[in-house]
């Protein structure tokens, strides 16, 4: 049987399209909120793979999405470098503030390599938990994020509204900021590759602020990273796709699409699929973009979205999804909603 998610990645149109969502597991599932007490902690729960694996399979049970997702983060690489992670309830993510030539050279690849075991045995626990409950159309991603997201965390120190430090350090302290991004790719294409390894059938790269940047800092941060790591990755696992998801990347969407290298290209809430279609690549597939907030109202604005995004993408490669994840408010009924809506176009 062919997975119609993997179907759609070598380029073919599948309708109705493949559905996933971001952040599918998550607080909204009442199934989650309860292993997530049982961790204790995020990072507790990332690195135990009898319950990140649980929370992984959670809402392929409950809705049958054509794709599961490894329950991680893409913060779990500078934690596993050794830069430090924490997540301060109400606050987000904390981490050491990146700044020096010396912190560059702290980062520790074969301290990664062993702390992401957890990780990657969750992946194995995630095939082997698909094959017994018989999801047999439904196709394992792996992810990570990419370099430049994961640079903005470790210079600002978490988040940030504009990441201005990281955008200073790629200006004027270039040579610094090429060398942490370098370290970033190393460390983002053995991650991924084991991931794969271990029963990975896709592998995605989330670059959630590639929108702050310029043009030209876009290609030299977003495009060009994300090229070696879709090349290195397709020189190890031909028969692999990769997602990219350059988040409000803009007009820069279509190059994003053409020069790294991607199988399929994400497409946040902003972008408009009619224009996506007609400048992205036939053969890479598209994959977007309802806001959660429509998906969250429900009802008669949620489906009239659906429906501007289907008719804009029908014919082509393309994979239903969110335009970002899913918020916490959301209930249950209402994805149910959303997948009976799609099923049954």
């Amino acid at each position: 049987m062919t997975k119609p998610l993997l179907h759609v990645l070598s380029g073919n149109a599948v309708w109705p399209p493949p559905l996933w969502l971001m952040r599918q597991a998550g607080r909204y599932l009442p199934e989650y909120r309860a292993i997530r007490a049982q961790a204790g902690d995020f990072i507790s729960l990332c690195t135990a793979p009898e319950l990140a694996a649980e929370a992984t399979l959670q809402p392929i049970r409950r809705y049958g999405f054509d794709a599961a997702i490894l329950f991680s983060d893409i913060l779990m690489v500078p934690w596993a470098l050794g830069h430090g992670l924490r997540f301060a309830e109400g606050e987000g993510p904390v981490l050491p503030k990146l700044r020096t030539v010396a912190d560059v050279d702290a980062l520790n690849i074969d301290r990664m390599v062993r702390e992401m075991a957890p990780i990657i045995e969750t992946v194995r626990r995630v095939r082997v938990g698909m094959a017994r409950e018989g999801f047999d159309r439904t196709t394992l991603i792996g992810f990570a994020g990419s370099p430049f997201t994961v640079a903005c965390y470790m210079i600002e120190g978490g988040g940030s509204k504009d990441f201005a430090a990281t955008r200073l350090m790629a200006y004027g302290e270039p040579l610094l900021f090429q060398r942490l991004m370098d370290v970033l790719v190393e460390a983002t294409v053995i991650y991924v590759s084991a991931q794969i390894e271990a029963g990975a059938e896709v592998a995605m790269l989330f670059d959630s602020w590639a929108g702050v940047l310029s043009p030209s800092l876009f290609r030299a941060h977003v495009i060009a990273p994300t090229r070696r790591i879709t090349a290195a990755l397709k020189a190890r696992f031909p028969d692999v796709p990769v997602i990219g998801f350059p988040r409000l990347a803009g007009p820069m969407l279509a190059e994003y699409a053409t020069a790294t290298g991607v199988d399929a290209v994400g497409m946040d809430t902003s972008v408009d699929p009619v224009r996506a279609a007609a400048e992205v690549p036939a053969h890479v597939a598209l994959q977007g973009n309802l806001d959660p907030m429509a998906l969250l109202a429900g009802g008669a604005a949620m489906a009239d979205e659906v429906r501007n995004i289907l008719r804009a993408v029908r014919g082509r490669p393309a994979i239903f999804n969110l335009g970002h994840g899913i918020v916490p408010q959301t209930k249950p009924e209402q994805v149910a909603e959303l997948v009976e809506l799609i099923r049954a176009t």
